[in-house]
């Protein structure tokens, strides 16, 4: 059974019709196929889609991101990936099954594949938690990254998540430090890392895996530093004016390329990834080859560097920097009072010295 958007009813009505022409028998009457029908109907479903998802505003666009058919991370992971090697635990505390971890090959080359997993169903997505991590998930991730360094393994993320999970006993043991890690080794491996968020962004739940050399986003995906109805409560007290915080956020794939926050978007079919997970599929396929085959010449250090100077970019378009392309060599520069401090531990003996030769000379002469 398809699931259906609430600004999808013409199109649920159309491809109702579709069915209904395609197998006549079940409708009285009717015992052959009208070809020519079903064609007409076919055509302005298609245009149907082309019309309304070509002006998504952004909470209609949070919606696709969250739709329940949409491909999951285990679905890149089984069809994208050969010969994969799952690993658990985070050797501290326990698993964490919202996160999947293995090591695999793309393209015949070894790669660290990570991937938040929402689940497909409802017993499903109890056990993977909707998608949050735990502290464990993200010390999990830690643990595997920093193996992957020492291999000089790539390391490929899909970012699916409405953010870290928020209970209790996550925060008890340790939810912000664990988060703040994952950062911080995300920034400094020096190996090739991709991002790519191909449903909700949230919070410092996605940045903690998405802190990466190439950020890349489905067309239809979020990327966002809370939830639209997050922010709504929080600005207005009306979780209802979601609309309004979701284009405040400017949290769309478009918004955030247009101010470098992304590197890449990657096309879905017209109606949103559910509606054909193949085409989807070849097109993060294609994405992860060329941005993998991108760091093929690159050193460690070079790799560390165009990240950190990713980083540093953004926000600085309109700002006084002149060289965006020379971020790594910043550095506070000294003023004259700051070089006299520095040297005032040699220029106090030495005029000291002096005097005491000059006053020596005095009573000499």
């Amino acid at each position: 059974m398809k699931n259906y958007l609430n600004f999808e009813t013409d199109i649920k009505k159309l491809e109702s019709e579709i069915d209904k022409l395609k197998d006549p028998f079940n409708q009285s009457g009717l015992s052959e196929v009208d070809t020519q029908k079903i064609l007409k109907t076919q055509n302005d479903l298609d245009e149907k889609l082309k019309k309304i998802y070509s002006n998504l505003d952004p909470w209609q666009t949070t919606m696709v991101a969250r739709h329940e058919d949409r491909p999951k991370s285990k679905f890149f992971i089984d069809n994208l990936f050969e010969d994969s090697i799952q690993l658990s635990g985070d050797r501290y505390y326990g698993e964490d099954k919202s996160v999947l971890t293995c090591f695999a090959k793309f393209n015949g080359q070894s790669v660290l594949v990570i991937g938040q997993e929402k689940g497909d169903d409802l017993e499903s997505r109890i056990e993977r938690n909707f998608g949050m991590m735990r502290p464990e998930g993200y010390r999990k991730t830690v643990r595997l990254m920093t193996l992957a360094e020492k291999f000089n393994i790539p390391i490929i993320s899909f970012i699916d998540t409405p953010g870290a999970y928020p209970g209790v006993g996550a925060e008890e043991r340790g939810q912000a430090e664990a988060i703040a890690k994952s950062i911080e080794c995300c920034m400094k491996l020096k190996v090739p890392t991709i991002a790519i968020i191909i449903g909700e962004g949230g919070s410092g739940g996605a940045i903690a895996l998405a802190s990466s050399n190439k950020v890349i986003m489905l067309e239809n995906a979020i990327y966002s530093v809370i939830s639209p109805e997050g922010c709504a409560t929080i600005l207005w007290r009306d979780p209802s004016k979601m609309l309004d915080a979701a284009k405040a956020m400017k949290l769309s794939a478009k918004n955030l390329l247009e101010m470098q926050i992304i590197d890449e978007i990657v096309t879905e079919p017209i109606g949103g990834a559910h509606r054909d997970k193949d085409f989807t599929l070849r097109n993060v396929k294609n994405s992860i080859s060329k941005n993998l085959e991108f760091f093929n010449n690159m050193s460690g250090e070079e790799i560390f560097n165009d990240r950190k100077n990713k980083f540093l970019r953004i926000g600085r378009n309109k700002g006084f920097i002149e060289n965006l392309d020379d971020l790594s060599s910043l550095k506070i520069k000294n003023n004259n009072f700051d070089k006299l401090q520095n040297y005032k531990k040699f220029i106090i003996p030495t005029i000291g010295l002096i005097l005491l030769i000059l006053l020596g000379l005095t009573f000499y002469l």
